[in-house]
């Protein structure tokens, strides 16, 4: 059975950048409801006990196209979210250090650049999506912009999402409104550099 991620801090701990409220009902409601839905979809799917990165790439598996669909789409809101909220936390901000901002110097023109882009990305996306900071097993490093909840695990070019963007409204529409480059701005503040990095080594295989 998939199993949503557990927080490790209180939902108001991310104050004043993201409101408790947003944070209440977006764990306990969005994500409890794609975690929901994807169990039920797998487990008529036969799938249940694979790992959902293994599922996610090699959605063609799943002949039956209605099942493929929800798989798609409650087990991208799943995976999307488990990395989401992994990746954020009350001492977040800052810079990244270690392997993965020297990898973010040399390939990405630096933290700034970087940050600059993917807020772009962020910005930019039509409707709701998500934008990525992903890592293949080499460790080459790029950023990316997905509709919905795919991600780049569903592309199968090899690259694994190491810190996920969540600009779906719901993520941001009760502090924010429609000002979503504000909220990515604040989402900065929040994210926490020591499990992004933990992500690019396991992504690395490290």
């Amino acid at each position: 059975m998939f199993q949503q991620i557990q927080l490790p801090y209180a939902y108001n701990e991310l104050e004043p950048h993201i409101d408790a409220l947003t944070m209440e009902t977006h764990y306990t409601k969005h994500h409890a409801a794609y975690t929901r839905n994807l169990n039920e979809a797998a487990e008529k799917a036969g799938v249940q006990d694979q790992p959902i990165e293994a599922l996610l790439s090699s959605l063609d598996q799943v002949k039956d196209e209605a099942l493929r669909k929800a798989i798609r789409n409650n087990g991208g809101g799943f995976y999307n979210h488990n990395l989401y909220f992994g990746v954020i936390g009350p001492k977040g901000g800052g810079k990244p250090e270690g392997r993965l901002a020297r990898e973010i110097d040399s390939q990405l023109g630096g933290f700034e650049a970087m940050k600059a882009e993917l807020s772009r990305l962020g910005a930019g996306q039509f409707g709701s999506g998500w934008a990525w900071l992903s890592s293949d097993r080499e460790g080459k490093l790029v950023l990316s912009a997905t509709p919905n909840q795919d991600n780049p695990l569903m592309e199968g070019k090899g690259f694994v999402p190491i810190l996920g963007i969540d600009v779906w409204e719901h993520a941001y529409y009760l502090k924010y409104r429609n000002l979503r480059a504000d909220y990515i701005k604040a989402f900065f503040e929040v994210i926490d550099w020591q499990a992004v990095s933990a992500n690019y080594e396991s992504a690395i295989g490290g």
